[in-house]
């Protein structure tokens, strides 16, 4: 794998390097920043597209690479400040984090200090500036949550501007930022509670792996490990010596269907058993992406006819780069499942990853 640069400015380097999946050709500009001021500088400087990278973990860049200025992020920091009480009296705590800062590291100082809110959202690659993009979520838990502002460089004002949560435009895995080149993300302000028990777990594997009942909280440092050892047999935590973690993880979505979907999945389903189904926004319905993947004919380690990518081992929502391949043979893959998906059930899926130069 080409050598990753690890500062100034680089013309035609790869953007593998810099990416969970070891996938991306690569980008005509690319900038190294460290602090605020050089990202405000970077941005202000470029006047074609501009790509933000940072852990790469939610990212599928194509194999031509990126036309314009690719940006690392490479900014760190916590900045810790007393925060309002909740609604019970509990004391909050409020965490302003740089946007370069490695999210697990984050989540790990917070259960460390006895502040919960985001512990079951350990484990998850990437960094922290990336949260409110996808906003981020598992076991039971999304960043929105406990997100209270996002500090931005608004590129059309040409300022720096602090947005509360509620205009974030926040949705199950999705948010403004995600498909918007408008604002830059140079920090996470995050309101914690001072706690050694962790939020109300809501994920019955979870509830199950701790031994309490789902809506019980259990020891904060417990619930972390929990977590991380869930992940880690799903190969959902970045391991570099196992390619069965090169991924994005979850490739899709978790469907959310109107209730006349839902019944016609169940319909269509009838030989495969009940299709899980959780209460989602305005009526709807979710159901599992993994369960629609697995049913339709594509087991764990499933790779088709293609020789350096598949499902993983562990887990068939996410998509592997087993090493020397490309981008459009990943996407080939996901087009197989999703395909299948669509022909099976009438179900179809969605990519979670932010596509850029690609598409399905």
């Amino acid at each position: 794998m080409t050598m990753a640069v690890d500062a100034g400015v680089a013309s035609g380097q790869p953007l593998a390097p810099y990416t969970t999946l070891r996938l991306g050709g690569p980008a005509d500009r690319l900038v190294v920043a460290r602090t605020v001021p050089e990202i405000v500088q970077a941005v202000r400087s470029t006047d074609g597209p501009l790509l933000l990278l940072a852990g790469g973990s939610n990212v599928v860049i194509a194999d031509q690479g990126f036309p314009g200025t690719t940006i690392l992020v490479r900014t760190t920091g916590i900045a810790e400040a007393a925060g309002p009480a909740n609604d019970a009296g509990t004391a909050r705590v409020e965490w302003t984090v740089a946007a370069g800062e490695p999210w697990d590291g984050v989540c790990a100082a917070a259960a460390g200090a006895g502040l919960s809110g985001i512990e079951c959202l350990s484990g998850i690659p990437g960094s922290t500036g990336a949260t409110p993009v996808q906003n981020v979520g598992a076991y039971g838990q999304d960043v929105a949550e406990t997100i209270s502002t996002v500090r931005v460089l608004d590129r059309e004002r040409n300022e720096i501007v602090v947005l509360p949560a509620e205009e974030c435009g926040f949705t199950y895995r999705d948010s403004m930022f995600k498909r918007n080149t408008r604002y830059v993300i140079l920090s996470v302000q995050f309101a914690l509670t001072r706690s050694p028990l962790s939020v109300p777990i809501r994920y019955a594997e979870l509830a199950r792996t701790l031994g309490v009942e789902p809506g019980e909280r259990a020891p904060l440092a417990a619930t972390r490990e929990a977590v991380l050892t869930l992940r880690a047999r799903k190969g959902m935590v970045s391991d570099a010596s196992d390619p069965d973690t090169w991924s994005v993880g979850s490739f899709f979505t978790n469907p959310v269907l109107d209730v006349a979907a839902m019944r016609q999945l169940r319909a269509r389903a009838s030989e495969c058993g009940e299709p899980p189904a959780w209460p989602g926004q305005a009526g709807t319905v979710k159901t599992s992406a993994a369960w629609l993947i697995e049913r339709a004919g594509f087991t764990r380690g499933y790779a088709g006819a293609h020789r350096t990518v598949a499902l993983s081992g562990k887990h068939t929502l996410a998509l592997t780069h087993r090493g020397g391949g490309t981008t459009e043979e990943l996407l080939a893959l996901a087009r197989d499942v999703r395909g299948g998906v669509a022909d099976r059930f009438g179900v179809t899926l969605r990519p979670e990853p932010v596509l850029v130069g690609c598409g399905l």
